[in-house]
């Protein structure tokens, strides 16, 4: 049953006007949603061609089709049901009242209209989905945003699948974020700086003047943007994206959203107040699909594995992220991810390399303007090296499905 019936369950792209158009659009459509079923009803199901639809335009199209494919992103069974907790977890969870609070304060996630008896029964579901995973995977720690990505999946998935999707999710793409410190996520917003500066060094060396840090990106990352933005079908167009991609690409597509600001970056005053302020107040009515399409060119042309020596130095620390989807297989074997990029710098970088600072590395060789950051990731060479990546970067187990 679809839970957001109240603003419907229609396409992420919106209407098309005219005649024409809209028979082109739903010629289209109509195409993407049998490529769609053709893949799931693949034996064995083509999950590289469900990424490859869950970036292009338009994502997924419907919560119907979502509740199909989230799931085979994820390599979670969708008909082996979580295990019901014998006890009493708002009793024994330590971080049971902050989870009340986060939740009480969620009321802006859900559609508008519904009714409220509804609305509450879903909060206690939200509330009841937290403290069961993290009693089931105490190696994870609670932080404020999670409730943002659990509503998003149980009001797409429901109550009982979104347990399965998202503990999947909080102990892989999510995993750096529920440590007991922030260090690794601060390393993780540390690549948002070298992306901006491989495209664009005046607006890098703008910001850097202005000290403005990335700290305004941080609710944007560790809530995979639900926390920011009001329009649920562009929170979902963005996990479909998330779901089929590496993990860092939310840094990504958060690079791009300063990138497309830049006129408005620099008219401001150059100082970590104004620059801060601008940025933080994320517009509305941003074009998602040109941004998603440049996210996953950059990606393509500046791949974690190549920034990551860059966010090192920013942070003067070798702690890391996943770099890449091979080192996401070691950690599929209980070996993180970080733990894989650190040993690989250990192995290759010179002492004097460790220490040197970002901000003296030579201005050659760099991309001022991409020449393919207005192509359509789903059509060209970027969406084949972009799902290429994703499945490599699967849980060993789904690998064998694609030899």
């Amino acid at each position: 049953m679809a839970l957001r019936s109240a603003q419907g369950d229609g396409p992420t792209s919106g209407h098309w006007d005219g005649g024409a158009e809209k028979a082109d659009f739903n010629a289209k459509r109509k195409k993407k949603v049998a490529e769609i079923h053709q893949a799931l009803n693949s034996d064995p199901t083509d999950v590289a061609a469900l990424r490859r639809m869950a970036i292009s335009e338009g994502g997924l199209l419907t919560d119907e089709i979502r509740r199909k494919v989230w799931p085979k992103l994820l390599n979670v069974n969708a008909n082996d049901p979580p295990p019901v907790s014998g006890k009493n977890l708002r009793q024994m969870s330590k971080d049971y009242q902050q989870v009340l609070l986060d939740v009480r304060r969620s009321l802006r996630r859900f559609p508008p209209g519904m009714p409220e008896e509804q609305r509450e029964g879903l909060q206690e579901e939200l509330i009841d989905i937290i403290l069961l995973i993290l009693e089931r995977n105490p190696q994870l720690h609670y932080y404020q945003g999670y409730h943002d990505i659990v509503v998003t999946f149980l009001l797409v998935v429901g109550e009982r699948l979104a347990t399965s999707l998202v503990e999947k999710l909080s102990t892989h793409h999510l995993r750096d974020f529920m440590d007991p410190t922030m260090d690794n996520t601060k390393h993780i917003l540390n690549y948002l700086m070298p992306i901006i500066d491989q495209v664009n060094p005046e607006l890098h060396d703008f910001m850097q003047s202005a000290e403005v840090g990335t700290i305004f990106a941080l609710s944007w990352l560790i809530t995979w943007f639900g926390h920011v933005l009001s329009d649920f079908r562009h929170v979902v167009r963005l996990y479909d994206f998330f779901l089929a991609c590496h993990p860092l690409m939310p840094i990504y597509f958060a690079a791009v959203i300063v990138l497309y600001r830049e006129q408005e970056v620099l008219d401001c005053d150059c100082d970590m107040a104004s620059v801060h302020h601008l940025l933080s107040q994320i517009p509305q009515d941003l074009p998602y699909e040109t941004l998603i399409s440049r996210a996953g060119d950059l990606f393509v042309q500046f791949p974690p594995s190549e920034l990551a020596r860059e966010a090192t130095a920013q942070q003067q620390a070798e702690r890391t992220a996943a770099s890449t989807f091979k080192d996401f297989e070691l950690a599929s074997a209980q070996q993180r991810p970080d733990m894989v990029l650190r040993q690989r710098f250990r192995g290759l970088l010179r002492p004097e390399d460790r220490t040197e600072d970002v901000l003296t590395k030579p201005r050659t060789n760099r991309f001022v303007k991409l020449a393919v950051m207005g192509l359509t990731v789903a059509l060209g060479a970027a969406a084949l090296a972009v799902v290429k990546s994703a499945l490599e970067w699967a849980p060993k187990f789904q690998l064998q499905l694609f030899p």
